[in-house]
């Protein structure tokens, strides 16, 4: 494991430190490691366009080095097949990371999306799971704030490695979503209490939930409420299919749920033509579509990004249930 550590981050209180500390290694990672100096290289000449859909926007880029997250095969089979690639036996030996909390390493990631993109990795291999993990990822977003976002893809939600427990870091408001999220007009607040506020968004055409506290105790609390409610809605026993969005700014916790019924929409099943390479995980189901096809980039408009959050987020019904079960 130590071959792979860069810095070790145990102090107690790293607000504010820990950004400069993946500042620092994303620099010097630039320098040793070939693989990702080309893939930030590459983010200087992508190509972008907003797309305006009536109450919202979304930004589209077009990212040729994602092809291999957005195609993953995830299913149990394909996963047994393979190595982990995020087990630290097969990590590359040029890649370093910074040990946080004495379980996690912070890394570089390989195909950015953003000039700033780092992977959290559990050093074991473990399942992807949110409530075992929940409590990290909101310490982690607080250590890392003003700077970064965090997010979680669920292992059936959109996560190429469901099989090893991970979450990944952006820059703070670089995802549609979270300038939408504060905006005043567009929020619905459905539940307030015991320090804890919740929120949704109105035509919005995704089923989101935003809650928000300076506690977090309490809101870590109502976060696993949500969860087991949602389980008992679906009669299931597994995570449900999700997606979240995590930050910490002014002693306030902000966490966006994007509750999904589906990970791919029906287009990227379809075949010739008429098949769209889109996989929507939290970054995209937020407002910033990858795509890793340059004709799904220039032909996807404003209808078939409606078409496609509304057909992978879960029905209004079930989320006002959710809703009800919290009140």
């Amino acid at each position: 494991m130590m071959s792979h550590t860069w810095a070790k981050s145990d102090s107690a209180v790293l607000q504010g430190i820990l950004p400069k500390y993946c500042d620092d290694l994303l620099a010097q990672q630039k320098i040793e490691w070939q693989l990702l100096a080309d893939g930030h290289s590459a983010l200087k000449s992508i190509k972008t366009r907003i797309i305006d859909c009536g109450n919202y926007s979304v930004k589209l880029q077009f990212n040729p080095r994602r092809i291999a997250s957005t195609t993953a095969n995830t299913d149990p089979k394909s996963i047994s097949q393979r190595k982990c690639f995020l087990c630290l036996e097969n990590l590359p030996k040029e890649q370093k990371g910074i040990l946080y909390a004495d379980k996690y390493l912070i890394l570089c990631n390989p195909a950015p999306i953003f000039n700033k993109h780092f992977t959290v990795i559990h050093i074991e291999h473990v399942d992807q799971d949110f409530e075992k993990s929940v409590n990290v990822m909101l310490g982690l977003a607080k250590d890392l704030s003003p700077e970064f976002t965090v997010f979680y893809n669920g292992p059936r939600g959109g996560a190429s490695a469901p099989d090893h427990l991970h979450f990944q870091v952006t820059p703070r408001r670089e995802i549609p979503i979270e300038n939408d999220a504060v905006d005043m007009h567009r929020r619905d607040k459905f539940y307030y209490k015991d320090h804890v506020a919740g929120f949704k968004l109105k035509d919005y055409d995704r089923s989101v939930l935003i809650l928000e506290s300076t506690n977090k105790e309490k809101l870590l609390n109502v976060l696993l409420n949500l969860v087991n409610s949602w389980k008992l809605i679906l009669e299931i026993t597994e995570e449900p299919i999700m997606n979240i969005l995590c930050s910490f700014q002014e002693d306030l916790w902000r966490v966006i749920v994007f509750p999904r019924t589906k990970h791919r929409p029906d287009v990227y099943f379809k075949e010739g033509s008429e098949r769209v390479v889109i996989s929507p995980a939290a970054v995209d189901i937020g407002g910033f579509i990858v795509t890793p096809r340059e004709e799904d980039f220039l032909r996807i408009d404003a209808k078939l990004v409606s078409s496609i959050f509304t057909e992978v987020s879960e029905k209004q019904t079930v989320v006002d249930q959710i809703i009800k079960a919290l009140l």
